[in-house]
Order: C-alpha cells, then sequence, then structure tokens
C-alpha cells in the first residue's frame, strides 16, 4: 500500500511523516513520531486519554486518521511545558494530587487547556462537561475539577 505524504505542525514545530490511509493520528504520534504522553485508553473515542488539539479544536487522536493533519496544527500533551517550566495546569494538577496512575492525565490536560482557551471564566458545571469526555478510573473527578477552577482563577487574576 502507498504512502501518504504529511505535512504539519506539532507543539508549534514543523513535522513530516509518511503514513498509510489507515493510520490514526495516536499511532504516528506514538509509533512514529516518538510522541508516546497521549495514551490508548480505549480506541473507539470514548475515555479521552488520547486527547490532542487539531487546529484548536479538541479531539480524541484515535479518530483522526493520520493523513487529516495534513497542514494543520497540532497540540500535545508534550507542547503544554516549555522546557522545565510547566504549564500551569500541570503545576495545579501536581498540587492538587488531581493524578493517579497518569494513564488519563494528558488527556484531562489537554482538554482543561483547551477549555480555559476558549472560557477563561468557567463555572463548575462547565469544567465538569467539558471533561465528561474524559474517563478516570483512579482519582474522581472532584480534585481534577478543582484544579482547573483554581488554574481558571489564577489565570483571570493574572490577566487583570
Amino acid at each position: 500500500m502507498a504512502k501518504t505524504h504529511v505535512t504539519t505542525t506539532i507543539n508549534g514545530e514543523p513535522v513530516e511523516y509518511l503514513c498509510d490511509a489507515s493510520q490514526t493520528m495516536l499511532d504516528v504520534l506514538r509509533d512514529q513520531l516518538g510522541l508516546t504522553g497521549s495514551k490508548e485508553g480505549c480506541g473507539s473515542g470514548d475515555c479521552g486519554a488520547c486527547s490532542i488539539t487539531l487546529d484548536d479544536r479538541l479531539v480524541c487522536s484515535c479518530l483522526v486518521l493520520a493523513v487529516e493533519a495534513e497542514g494543520k496544527r497540532i497540540e500535545t500533551i508534550e507542547g503544554m511545558a516549555h522546557g522545565d517550566q510547566l504549564h500551569p495546569l500541570q503545576k495545579k494538577f501536581v498540587e492538587f494530587a488531581a493524578l493517579q496512575c497518569g494513564i488519563c492525565t494528558p488527556g484531562f490536560l489537554v482538554a482543561s487547556k483547551a477549555l480555559l482557551a476558549k472560557n477563561p471564566n468557567p463555572s463548575e458545571t462547565e469544567v465538569r462537561f467539558w471533561l465528561a469526555g474524559n474517563l478516570c478510573r483512579c482519582t474522581g473527578y472532584d480534585k481534577i475539577v478543582r484544579a482547573v477552577m483554581e488554574v481558571a482563577a489564577e489565570m483571570r487574576e493574572t490577566a487583570r
């Protein structure tokens, strides 16, 4: 089967890869590009562990074909921190113990960042609704929601 050449931007860097027409973005990220932060939890878009943003839209990378990324901007969990400087959401997840095994954490972080980019002042209900596509079996959701709410408040405070 012929491979397709794809040129895209991942975490601000130009990237090129070859892929089969049936390969998912998750498979290319993990297996070809070495970006293993996105996890495969279900392979059917039900758990959110593989969440990325594609042109600022939150998507499950297990449901996106890698060929669809042509000319698009992708952000993964690997692009959240800047060197050793963690994103405020990452810091707050650690501070609030909003993680345990870590399988779901990258997806929650990417989804939370996408939420705050769209809505810097979400209510608790809005946070819970936005994160409803991300499943966790270890922590429960209260610590995650509290961490996101705290970061939203801090970001609003520094914007003043």
